[in-house]
């Protein structure tokens, strides 16, 4: 099995490369139009990606995110969402990488099998990256305007947080 998986990607190519030329096709100048392709779009996002990543850094080394983290906390206490999640809540729209590092802190430190735990993997499950997704994909299409895009991404990611503690306490009690 672990040979499958190790051969798949090059099986691919190899299918992919084999099924072009008996085709006909020229498959050098439709490869190098694919990367010339692919890196237009990294230079149409790059500016997105620059300007959002250092501003998620600067938030959290601030102390912004801990503030405010404190000023959600009993109120998210007082509708059954764990105070413990509060900081995934946060940083989760912002970065993926930001908020697995948190969740593992929370597992760690409550357990896996503990409420608090279950509920930071649901919340890890059932959320997005909504600022680095929208800066990546609108940057990619060339839209300039987010209009309606950001708050209704983060209404659905307060959703899902919502509905990840409902279902935690639905199947786990």
């Amino acid at each position: 099995m672990k040979l499958i998986g190790e051969l798949a990607v090059p099986l691919i190519i190899v299918f992919v490369m084999t099924y072009a030329l008996i085709r006909g096709k020229d498959v050098f100048s439709g490869m190098t139009a694919g990367a010339k392709d692919g890196l237009k779009t990294i230079f149409g996002i790059a500016p997105a990606l620059i300007t959002l990543l250092p501003c998620i850094y600067m938030l959290r080394a601030s102390g912004a995110l801990d503030a405010l983290c404190e000023l959600l906390r009993p109120l998210l206490s007082r509708i059954g969402i764990p105070s413990e999640t509060v900081p995934l809540m946060l940083i989760r729209p912002l970065s993926g990488s930001g908020a697995l590092a948190v969740g593992s802190d929370i597992i760690k430190s409550n357990g896996a099998d503990s409420f608090i735990g279950r509920c930071a993997a649901v919340m890890l499950g059932s959320s997005e990256t909504t600022f680095y997704v929208i800066a990546v994909y609108f940057g990619a299409a060339g839209i300039k305007k987010s209009r309606h895009a950001i708050p209704a991404a983060l209404i659905a990611d307060i959703v899902g947080f919502m509905a990840s503690v409902f279902c935690v306490r639905l199947f786990w009690g």
